[in-house]
């Protein structure tokens, strides 16, 4: 099954529309949805080695146009969409914790943060980043190297190392499998009690 999988995903990383697919992904991650642009971007390159720059490029313009529309949630339609979207996810406790103790110093940390590792989910701090009206011009800034260096470093570690990587997992896959398998059930388990 797992196989089976892996095949597809490096063939729909490999197709024609896969990068209209990023785009949309890194645009949606930024302001709304859960999950991250890696799971296309990472195979993307792994298929693409030779794109993985231009792969790069796209997810960082469409991640800053994606923090920026998250940023025009917060500020402009906080009540009517970023609540309702916050409370689904189970994210408004740690939106209000991080709104207490949000400075434009802490702002620009966590866009910073988020941008790179995901810790705290960028939607979060993309729609705080509105509500408390952060500066739009450092929040495309911050944006753009965060973002921007998360792909472009992920682009030149996968060119450089995407054949070995690509060479382990198959090899390995059964235990890859499991340990992406133990790590999204750790990852939901904390979000539904985190």
């Amino acid at each position: 099954m797992f196989r089976k999988l892996y095949d597809w995903t490096l063939a729909q990383a490999a197709s024609r529309h896969a990068d209209k697919a990023l785009a949309a992904s890194s645009f949606a991650e930024s302001s709304f949805f859960p999950i991250p642009a890696d799971v296309l971007f990472i195979p993307m390159c792994l298929a693409r080695p030779d794109a993985a720059y231009r792969f790069a490029a796209i997810a960082t313009a469409t991640s800053v146009l994606g923090g920026i529309f998250g940023w025009w949630i917060g500020h402009f339609a906080f009540e009517t969409l970023a609540a309702p979207l916050l409370t689904f996810y189970g994210k408004m406790a740690a939106f209000e914790g991080l709104k207490s103790s949000a400075g434009d110093g802490a702002i620009l940390l966590m866009l910073v943060t988020s941008g790179a590792s995901h810790i705290p989910p960028m939607k979060v701090v993309t729609i705080l980043s509105g509500v408390i009206n952060f500066d739009l011009k450092w929040f495309v800034l911050s944006a753009i190297v965060a973002r921007g260096g998360r792909f472009y470093l992920l682009a030149y570690l996968l060119r450089r190392y995407g054949a070995q990587v690509v060479s382990f997992i198959e090899r390995r896959l059964p235990w890859v499998a499991a340990v992406l398998v133990g790590a999204a059930a750790a990852l939901w388990w904390v979000m539904q009690h985190g």
